[in-house]
This record gives C-alpha cells, structure tokens and sequence, in this order.
C-alpha cells in the first residue's frame, strides 16, 4: 500500500512568508533604524526619520500591492 505525501498549500505557505518577510522588514526598519537615528541625532531627527522611514514604507507598501495585483492578474484564468 503506497502512502501519499501530505498536501501542501503552496499559495497559502507563499503567502504566509511574504507576510512574515515584509513585517520582518518593517519591524527591523524601524526598530534598528529609528534607534540609531535617536541615539546619534536625537528626538528632533529622530521625527524627521520616522517620517522619512514611514514614506519608504509607504513606497514598500505600494510596490507589494503592484507585485501581488500583477500576479493575481497574471495567473487569472480566461477560459
């Protein structure tokens, strides 16, 4: 009797991991950037880094939303 393999949600697993990948992202940003911004400038660079920083996440945001809209648009089915 043969034993099949598990099944695996790759799209789901996909999806899992670009989440934990862009949080990692935003978490590392802002915590390790921001620190350093407010221990060598201090609180008043630290406002004009969180607002630069937050604009690039905003710009990170964005760029998902593109990539993710042109794989859903690339893997529709027309049939």
């Amino acid at each position: 009797m043969e034993r099949k393999p598990p099944h695996r949600d790759l799209r789901s697993y996909r999806h899992r991991t670009e989440r934990n990948l862009f949080l990692g992202f935003v978490l590392i940003l802002l915590l390790v950037g921001g620190g350093l911004i407010l221990w060598r400038y201090g609180w008043g660079g630290w406002i004009g880094g969180m607002a630069c920083l937050l604009t690039l996440l905003g710009l990170a945001g964005l760029l998902w939303l593109l990539l993710t809209w042109a794989g859903r648009w690339a893997e529709r089915d027309d049939a």
